[in-house]
């Protein structure tokens, strides 16, 4: 089927957009390799990480977290610069002039933002989590100074409806911990409690043994008491939520981080708020494409004094302005002032009132 202009020029923008976009983060993920390699050899060399772990396990993940990362600046980079590229050659001056409307000439940006979009929340939901968890355990094996224990004090979870556990201190490095009780109700009624000296994590059965226990059942108003030296428990708890990092929601996809929410706000933990941003973060960054690919075609499709320096300048001010936001805004709702879901989707909000006014002033 013979191509009319429309459907050229659509062809000619989209190739553009898409090649300037992914040539951009080629260019920065290389230039963040050679930095973060020149940081991190020293531990690789005394750590004797081998080759093939250093390139398969750890930069084959790093590259995509990190494209992922900067994703909203390389999208607004990329329609800045050959935006104001075609305005600077007065591309865009000729394709007004011959009756295409500007709404019509940002249809190209938009399936470009699209494919971008979809390809952004695909692997931040499904591809990601797993080349980020291979990156993580390359750290642990190969770059941090020391193995991820510490102790906790005042453990205070609900493990499964109606019961509650308590730990006065937990020991990441031998997964024990003192003073240990568990609380059973029924209906907000407390019907057995458990307390003991110490519980530790038997690996052999893959339970948790508690020594010196102390039980009281209430039945009616009658109460049994149980006593003993030692005896093997399953609970809905393991070491490994302990001993999880922050950034380790970061390697759950879709389905894990949803069930690991849902666990936290059963327990009542206080990293809900973290694993709610990181959610909301993976929605909200792609539709950032959308707000971001406005403001850049509004910003640098009129030619301007200064050519496109100008246009880069303010383009890159603008990107680094929403990144900045980003960051303040989840840290509002770390400290409990902000919702995670407004915290992550002001940004997107504010700038996309931006892109509207920019796109009412753009040429036309």
């Amino acid at each position: 089927m013979r191509k009319t202009g429309l459907y050229i020029l659509d062809e000619y923008i989209i190739k553009k957009f898409l090649g300037t976009f992914f040539f951009a983060i080629m260019l920065i993920i290389l230039i963040a390799v050679v930095f973060d390699f020149s940081e991190k050899i020293d531990d690789f060399i005394e750590k004797s990480a081998p080759m093939h772990a250093i390139i398969f396990d750890y930069y084959l993940s790093f590259i995509p977290y990190f494209a992922i990362l900067f994703m909203p600046l390389f999208t607004f980079v990329a329609v800045i610069y050959f935006t104001s590229r075609m305005a600077y050659n007065t591309e865009i001056i000729a394709i007004l002039s011959n009756g295409v409307s500007f709404n019509r000439l940002l249809r190209p940006y938009f399936i470009s933002a699209t494919l971008i979009a979809l390809f952004s929340f695909l692997l931040s939901n499904f591809v990601i989590p797993g080349s980020t968890k291979k990156m993580l355990n390359f750290e642990e094996l190969y770059y941090r100074n020391k193995p991820a224990t510490f102790s906790k004090r005042n453990v205070h979870r609900q493990i499964e409806p109606g019961v509650i556990i308590y730990l006065e201190n937990y020991n990441t490095y031998n997964n024990s911990g003192r003073k240990f009780s568990i609380e059973k109700y029924n209906n907000g009624k407390l019907v057995s409690k458990l307390l003991s000296e110490n519980i530790r994590w038997d690996s052999t059965k893959s339970k948790w043994t508690i020594h010196n226990y102390y039980i009281r059942d209430y039945i009616g108003e009658n109460q049994i008491i149980t006593t003993g030296i030692i005896i093997d428990t399953t609970l809905k708890i393991t070491p490994e939520e302990f001993r999880r990092r922050d950034n380790a929601i970061q390697a759950m996809n879709y389905k894990e981080l949803n069930e690991y929410i849902a666990s936290q706000k059963m327990q009542g933990s206080s990293n809900v708020d973290f694993a709610l941003i990181e959610k909301y973060k993976r929605s909200s960054l792609p539709f950032s494409t959308f707000i971001l690919t406005i403001i850049g075609v509004s910003v640098s499709s009129r030619k301007v004094k200064g050519g496109i320096g100008m246009h880069i300048g303010l383009g890159l001010l603008l990107s680094f302005s929403y990144i900045l936001f980003m960051q303040f805004s989840t840290q509002f709702s770390i400290s409990g002032t902000f919702s995670p879901l407004v915290a992550v989707w002001i940004p997107n909000i504010i700038f996309a009132f931006i892109a509207y006014i920019l796109y009412r002033i753009a040429p036309k």
